[in-house]
């Protein structure tokens, strides 16, 4: 009633191994706004965001974990935004103090790291929860990706967007599942579906390897002039021609890393 809308609840069950699974279909049973989705096994966070978007049906959908440290307090400004007109509505952290020192720096690293090498402008210090507009929804339901990086395909969708400000609670109850293997896993999926960066460190790592050769070689001729010996005859150009063929080897596969990050763009 808070709100001022009519609601609906989806909760997705990845594959739990206690109690959920009943809890949901009997909380589904006793109120109608409720409905529980299940999956035959753990298919990963981004996978059950995916099912809930997909199934959702309101004019406006939000993302939230069921940690509760998506502070649900934020749900009336959210809905104040995108009735002014805004069509994503996200969450940013502004602070994490009751995480580990080690994974604050972690996160603020790959957040920045992400901005850095992404083609797309990643909203930094925030996750998957948020509001979307129905058309938002629609689009996100039409793209085909199976390894999704929620946040940065909202991101890459435009449309007027802007961000509410919070304070990350304590986890309330419960261990999070969420390990390091698995950050890592979506760390690498986001930097690998948003940029070509890695694609091109063949093409970088050509040229300096090339031109450190073409110095050397000018280095070893002015040695020679100046009536100065290499140690062992012969190392000079063996050198220098080893360090120009890698280099050339290194820039033919960053032309490949080209036509496939090309490639990769028509895919998706």
């Amino acid at each position: 009633a808070r709100l001022g809308t009519s609601t609906e609840v989806l909760l997705v069950n990845d594959g739990s191994r206690d109690g959920t699974e009943r809890l949901l279909a009997d909380l589904a049973t006793r109120d109608p706004r409720f409905r529980a989705i299940h999956f035959s096994r753990n298919f990963g966070h981004q996978a059950a965001i995916t099912a809930g978007v997909q199934l959702a049906r309101g004019r406006a959908v939000i993302v939230m974990d069921a940690d509760l440290q998506a502070s649900p307090e934020l749900l009336e400004q959210m809905l104040a935004k995108w009735r002014e007109g805004y069509h994503v509505v996200y969450a940013k952290r502004e602070s994490r103090r009751h995480e580990s020192a080690l994974k604050r720096g972690l996160a603020y690293s790959f957040y920045r790291v992400l901005t850095r090498l992404s083609d797309v402008r990643i909203p930094e210090d925030t996750g998957d929860f948020c509001l979307m507009d129905r058309v938002i929804v629609d689009h996100l339901n039409a793209m085909p990706e199976r390894n999704r990086y929620m946040r940065g395909l909202r991101a890459w969708l435009g449309f007027r967007q802007t961000a509410v400000t919070f304070v990350r609670p304590p986890r309330a109850a419960g261990e999070p599942k969420y390990a390091f293997r698995k950050s890592l896993s979506l760390g690498l999926n986001a930097i690998l579906s948003f940029s070509k960066v890695p694609l091109r460190l063949g093409t970088y790592l050509g040229f300096v390897v090339s031109g450190f050769s073409f110095l050397l070689a000018i280095v070893f001729v002015v040695m020679r002039l100046m009536g100065m010996e290499v140690m062992v005859r012969g190392w000079a150009s063996t050198i220098v021609l080893v360090l120009f063929l890698g280099g050339v080897q290194l820039l033919t596969l960053g032309i490949i890393g080209e036509y496939l990050s090309r490639i990769y763009d028509e895919v998706k």
